[in-house]
Order: C-alpha cells, then structure tokens, then sequence
C-alpha cells in the first residue's frame, strides 16, 4: 500500500469507528448517525453507505448473539434434564436423586433470551 492508500484507509476506519460510537453506544438511530456524518462533511450519499454498513454489522452481530445464546441454553437445558432423568433413574428403587433446576431454568432462560433476540 503506499502512503495515500494507508491514509485514505485510515479516514475511513475514522468514520466508521465514529459512526459505531454513535449507533452503539450514545445509542444514535440510523437518521441520527446520518446527519451526524454530513454534519462532519460527508456527502448524502458515503453517510447512506457507511449508516447501512454499520446497521448490518450490528444486526448480524446481535443474530450471532442470539444464536449463541440459543446453543448454549438449549445444552444447560439439556445437561440439567439429563442428570435430572440418570439420577432419579437410579433412585427409582429407593434413595435420593437430583434436580438440576438450576441448569434446567438457567438454560431455558437463556435459550428463550436467544430465541426473542434472533427475531430483531
């Protein structure tokens, strides 16, 4: 790369790294971020670029979430009827077993939390 490539190429991380700052974390909508940027001095057109750029990233990055959340959930879940289902299998002739309500709740919880998410 020569030297004004390296710097064009930081301008624009610049703008984007503003823009980010602005969607996610001052919590700025879309319009917001947008006249924020020709505020700055971008044309209509590069803040429209760099605006949706950004909403997907952001959208994809909460469907990754949700999609973990999910995963992760639905096994606590899982694990927790498992060991619930092994242990009172084995007390079936007398003795005690385990409830993992813990894992159970904690898993369904998480896995509903993902699910509710990957919808947005």
């Amino acid at each position: 790369m020569t030297d004004q490539e390296t710097q064009q190429q930081d301008v624009i991380n610049k703008v984007y790294e503003y823009a980010a700052a602005l969607m996610v974390k001052e919590k700025k909508s879309a319009y917001e971020t947008k006249q924020a940027l020709i505020a700055k001095g971008l044309d209509n057109e590069i803040a429209t670029i760099v605006v949706d750029n950004l909403e997907k990233k952001i959208h994809d990055a909460k469907k990754e979430r949700a999609n973990k959340d999910m995963l992760y959930g639905g096994l606590w879940f899982i694990g927790g009827s498992v060991v619930t289902a092994v242990t009172y299998g084995a007390a079936s002739g007398g003795g005690s077993y385990v409830v993992a309500w813990g894992a159970i709740l904690f898993g369904a919880i998480q896995f509903i939390k993902g699910l509710v998410n990957s919808g947005s």
